[in-house]
């Protein structure tokens, strides 16, 4: 089973202080890049992978979406959603995303934030997506770039000149990540880009469009804290289609 490290009273606690807890959607700074990689939601059948609060959920209903399926593993999470949508065409559903088993041809458009990068089992989660898809459907997601979740010790460290650096280290070496952010002991799935896209292909998906996502001047200027984002990238986007 997936960790469910977001039902952990410490990182929940830690999660829902952040900006893009408290903001939604447009308090992430990749937010526009994502959404520009989306077909219109019109009429679309959705289902969100880790769908936490439900940002996306209300977001796609506003935009004229048919209906949304959200599953997440977290009962906290779905708490927040449930307790913060209104919309008839929003469903809420408890969930492990590495044993989901969707009915077939059943979705127009599937979207993830940031939840795939703890997942063990992705070929299995891909390949169980592509058949849940419609042909022609497109899946949309953002992930934790593999430069950034490499790191075995992640932190920042000083070079010779005395300049902030990200270390780029055990990158090949894919696998298991644990890291204390909000609360210790988080597990995360490393794995190279390469090895992202290639399970994506292996799936059945053709690959439309991949951002490896970092702020714009604009961006920085607006939120100097994001120019760290520069020294690599933190976030992948992909988009694919069925």
């Amino acid at each position: 089973m997936t960790q469910n490290i977001y039902d952990d009273p410490g990182f929940f606690l830690g999660y829902s202080q952040m900006a893009r807890s408290i903001g939604g959607l447009d308090a992430a700074p990749e937010w526009p890049a994502l959404k520009s990689m989306l077909p219109p939601m019109q009429g679309l059948k959705v289902v969100d992978l880790g769908c936490g609060y439900g940002w996306f959920c209300r977001w796609a209903s506003e935009q004229g979406a048919a209906s949304l399926l959200g599953l997440d593993v977290s009962q906290k999470m779905l708490e927040r959603a449930r307790n913060t949508t209104r919309a008839a065409n929003i469903r809420y559903e408890h969930a492990d995303l590495e044993h989901i088993d969707l009915p077939a041809n059943s979705f127009d458009l599937a979207y993830s934030s940031l939840a795939l990068h703890y997942i063990k089992d992705l070929p299995g989660l891909f390949a169980n997506l592509h058949a849940a898809l419609k042909p022609g459907a497109r899946f949309v997601f953002s992930i934790e770039h593999p430069i950034f979740m490499a790191p075995r010790n992640p932190g920042w460290i000083i070079d010779i000149k005395g300049r902030k650096r990200w270390p780029v280290d055990c990158y090949q070496m894919e696998g298991e990540r644990v890291t204390n952010w909000l609360a210790d002991g988080v597990v995360k799935q490393h794995r190279t880009v390469g090895t992202l896209l290639n399970l994506l292909i292996e799936a059945g998906f053709d690959i439309r469009h991949v951002n490896e996502w970092g702020p714009s001047d604009a961006e920085v200027a607006a939120q100097p804290a994001l120019a760290e984002e520069r020294e690599r990238p933190m976030l992948m986007l992909v988009g694919v289609q069925r």
